[in-house]
């Protein structure tokens, strides 16, 4: 069967009117929009201590400021991917670029944890129509010679605003407060919409979706619901608790129907037959994996660089430059070499990488020094890197032409997927381990008897490495109850490093199996650059 590329189907009207249409001003576009939203996705990470002392939010409330964001992008990216087909991904960009500016600007005034999580949820939303839409007109802009470039600086754009959220996160909440972390979306989605209007053009498949699988999303969505809950309850249920197991229960039975469901639907929101492609699926269980280690990790750095340690803020996010700075200059590096040898060499040693880095960490003390930590955070930096940067070309090459949006999304959903089960997974493996550690600890140190509900508060408080010291306790039992607080939840969230490394090895294996796509260059429009 011949393939029909974007070239074919848009009917080419030359390069336009001064900058409409132009590659280059078009990466630099939807590069703003994207960033804003990779930006989100760590930025707010640092912000969360100062976020649950100002609201008094739990640690379940915590992961769902993270989670609700992430679930909410994982659930509508596939979806999104086919409302940029059907109708255009300049319009679907700028809708989504202008709703997302919007909602952390409403997250930024809201005084209450559910008001944040709501407006979290409907900027994901927002998000996940923007995502796919500047693949997609990166796609339908570029020249095929030159997408496999933007393609790779798209992906660096990814990387180095997901290692920048910390440093400008810390620089906010200490400076500002932790509301200017979503306020600063505000000009920066404004800025992206202004030259959207100017310089997008809109491309349009000839073949676009006249229809929509409204059971399929609402399958999938209740699935990863169920899923996600499940993870962040088992912590207060327990794993063997009744409400624990239906929920899973219920997440893996809507699982087996969605999958039933898109082998009948005349137009499934997910192809399955895009799974028969064995590049395609390692590419896509490698961003689940890799998310799963990178965000779930990070999710607790913050809390020991600042519980743990007393950092600032904007100390923590220094003391992350190693990280940072390692992804912003391997991500260009890392584009270059997969252009030149393939994506399969460079995602697996960038996976290995990464579980030195995570089994490094799985090392910490109370007291570990600014020199292993920089190690260790280098080493995370640059085995991330290349996976943020490859994983574009192995899922959205080896998609067919006519897929492009519904990979691209694909490709977003898988990372989001597997941030949102690496903060859940990684924080019930910390609850757990503090729970069982705790007592013994306590009673260890010769610290007064706790009554059950007065343990559950101390738990809660050491779970995200606060030491619950009441006012006027006197300096002797406040070192001592410090001592046990910080070592309990040190202990827990090496325990959580370790899980993250082995899945860090999976996920190498896993990338041994992913290669070029034959699509990665085909399919772009013929403007000229």
């Amino acid at each position: 069967m011949t393939q029909t590329t974007v070239a074919d189907a848009t009917p080419d009207l030359g390069p336009g009117k001064g900058l409409r249409g132009r590659p280059w001003p078009t990466l630099i576009t939807v590069a703003i929009g994207v960033m804003m939203v990779a930006l989100d996705g760590t930025i707010v990470a640092i912000a969360n201590p100062a976020i649950q002392k100002d609201l008094g939010a739990s640690l379940a409330d915590v992961q769902w400021i993270t989670n609700a964001y992430l679930l909410a992008l994982a659930v509508a990216l596939i979806t999104a991917g086919k409302l940029g087909d059907r109708f255009g991904h300049r319009l679907i960009f700028l809708i989504g670029t202008t709703g997302f500016a919007l909602s952390s600007g409403l997250i930024a005034l809201s005084g209450s944890v559910s008001t944040v999580v709501g407006f979290r949820v409907l900027q994901g939303l927002c998000g996940a129509l923007l995502m796919p839409a500047a693949l997609g007109l990166l796609r339908a802009t570029f020249p095929a010679e030159k997408l496999n470039m933007a393609i790779g600086m798209w992906g660096m754009v990814i990387g180095a605003s997901t290692a920048g959220g910390p440093i400008v996160g810390g620089l906010l909440v200490e400076h500002v407060n932790w509301q200017s972390v979503f306020f600063i979306n505000v000009p920066v989605g404004a800025a992206a919409v202004v030259l959207g209007v100017l310089i997008l053009k809109d491309h349009r498949p000839a073949e676009a979706p006249k229809s929509f699988d409204v059971l399929g999303i609402a399958l999938l969505s209740a699935a990863m619901f169920c899923l996600i809950w499940a993870l962040i309850k088992a912590t207060d249920w327990s794993w063997g608790d009744t409400r624990t197991l239906l929920f899973l229960g219920a997440s893996l039975l809507c699982f087996v129907l969605f999958a039933l469901w898109q082998n009948r639907c005349r137009e499934p929101l997910l192809p399955l037959r895009l799974f028969r492609s064995l590049p395609l699926t390692a590419g896509t269980v490698l961003m689940v994996l890799m998310a799963f280690a990178f965000m779930g990790g990070l999710f607790f750095v913050t809390f020991y660089l600042q519980n743990v340690h007393g950092m600032s803020p904007v100390n923590s996010g220094l003391h992350l430059l190693p990280l940072t700075g390692m992804m912003i200059v391997s991500s260009p590096l890392a584009g270059a070499l997969i252009s030149r040898i393939g994506p399969r060499i460079p995602l697996v040693a960038g996976m290995l990488f990464a579980a030195a880095g995570c089994f490094g960490l799985a090392f910490l003390e109370p007291g570990t020094g600014t020199g292993p930590l920089s190690l260790w955070f280098a080493l995370l930096g640059l085995g991330f890197a290349p996976v943020m940067v490859g994983a574009t070309e192995v899922i959205v090459g080896n998609a067919p032409l006519e897929h492009a949006g519904v990979a691209g999304g694909l490709q977003q959903a898988a990372m989001q997927v597997g941030g949102s089960l690496g903060t859940a997974v990684l924080g019930a493996v910390v609850a757990a381990r503090v729970s069982d550690l705790l007592p013994d600890k306590w009673a260890a140190a010769g610290l007064p008897l706790l009554a059950p509900d007065q343990a559950d508060q101390v738990a809660d408080a050491v779970e995200v490495g606060v030491a619950p010291v009441a006012p006027n306790t006197p300096p002797e039992l406040a070192a001592k109850i410090s001592g046990v607080a910080h070592d309990t939840f040190v202990s827990a969230v090496t325990t959580g490093f370790t899980v993250a490394g082995c899945v860090a090895l999976v996920a190498a294996g896993v990338a041994v199996f992913t290669k070029r796509g034959a699509n990665a260059q085909a399919g772009a429009g013929a403007a000229h650059i």
